[in-house]
């Protein structure tokens, strides 16, 4: 049985909540958020609670890194889709042909949308992780967005 609970939101964000309501399922995106918020909390306590092992830690920081990187992936091929739907003919054609999907970054030509999306999604505080795996993930995701969505459209072009 489901239980029905009020919550208080920002005039602003209730305005952009309207418009959109028919695109998300917000029932379901605030379940998923509050399931996830309390077990990381649970799991944090029973952790705490219990004596270190090293190997154990580690195995678990790397499944957390794969899980993280992962969403950078999703939160990249989500942001590709949208871009494809709203870019020119021709930056999607550019776009298509490029070899190197990191170079898109510095490209002239892109480098200030990437700057603010990435901004956005708050992908280059993360400095202190000098890999940058998720930035890495993000544009293959991104790319893959763009592909995704070009092969939906170019047989109807």
């Amino acid at each position: 049985m489901a239980q029905k609970i009020t919550l208080s939101i920002p005039d602003m964000l209730h305005e952009r909540l309207k418009q959109w309501r028919d695109s998300f399922n917000f029932s379901k995106m605030f379940q998923d958020a509050v399931t996830d918020a309390i077990q990381k909390k649970e799991e944090f306590q029973k952790r705490f609670s219990q004596e270190f092992d090293m190997t154990e830690v580690i195995m678990r920081l790397q499944k957390e890194k794969q899980d993280w990187v992962r969403q950078f992936y999703k939160l990249g091929r989500k942001e590709g889709i949208r871009w494809g739907k709203s870019a020119h003919f021709e930056d999607l054609l550019y776009v298509l042909q490029v070899q190197d999907t990191y170079e898109l970054v510095q490209d002239t030509r892109f480098s200030a949308y990437f700057n603010n999306i990435m901004g956005s999604y708050g992908i280059d505080q993360f400095t202190i992780y000098e890999k940058n795996d998720h930035k890495k993930m993000f544009l293959d995701g991104w790319m893959n967005g763009v592909k995704e969505f070009w092969n939906q459209v170019k047989e109807a072009l």
